[in-house]
């Protein structure tokens, strides 16, 4: 866990984050959550339809009444509840947090195709702008994001190689990064460390 200005960040494996502030419980792609991972949520947040993103029984599991779930049009077919369908460019308020829907695609393979539509999310919250990439390859849309922490696949294969994920932080500049998308499906704790390496000396990287 990761503790900004009192704003927690949870790596709950692959690209399943909690982010906890302002008193709200906000997940991103929760999927294979432990029993200690299960708080009833605020906001769901999930990227695009992939089993590994979009899991309605992990949904179901932190939900509760008044949970608000964000999620792409093809990944609202596959979700029970209060789901807002969101596309890249809009800009959506829940429960005092702001979640502005950013694109999420590749650029020389075609697992995520930029015609999907699928998505990335910059979540306001305790004054915070938190970046969570989705899975993505390093695209000229990050490069005007402002963003105090980035959340960036690391693994290559599918998304973003550590030394391309280095250089979209490094031109991001957030003050905080945070590789994700390894240890589970692919990548292994090495891209991390690679990356940490790659990445300017002015943006701290911590490993979750």
């Amino acid at each position: 866990m990761l503790e900004v200005n009192g704003v927690t960040i949870t790596w709950l494996g692959h690209d399943s984050m909690k982010i906890k502030g302002d008193g709200r419980v906000i997940y991103i792609d929760p999927w294979k959550l432990k029993d200690e991972d299960k708080e009833p949520a605020d906001v769901v947040l999930v990227t695009h339809e992939h089993y590994d993103h979009c899991s309605p029984l992990d949904v179901e599991k932190v939900s509760k009444k008044g949970t608000m779930i964000v999620a792409t049009a093809d990944s609202a077919k596959k979700l029970k509840g209060d789901v807002v369908v969101v596309k890249p460019g809009d800009t959506v308020e829940l429960n005092n947090v702001t979640v502005n829907v950013v694109p999420a695609y590749n650029t020389n393979k075609s697992f995520h195709p930029k015609g999907s539509g699928w998505i990335g999310f910059i979540v306001t919250v305790g004054g915070k702008r938190i970046y969570h990439a989705g899975d993505t390859d390093r695209i000229p849309e990050m490069d005007d994001f402002k963003v105090d922490v980035a959340l960036i696949p690391v693994s290559g294969t599918y998304v973003m190689t550590a030394e391309e994920a280095a250089e979209a932080v490094n031109r991001m500049k957030p003050t905080l990064a945070v590789p994700m998308h390894y240890g589970d499906i692919v990548g292994t704790e090495a891209d991390a460390e690679r990356f940490k390496k790659l990445v300017s000396g002015d943006i701290e990287v911590k490993l979750l």
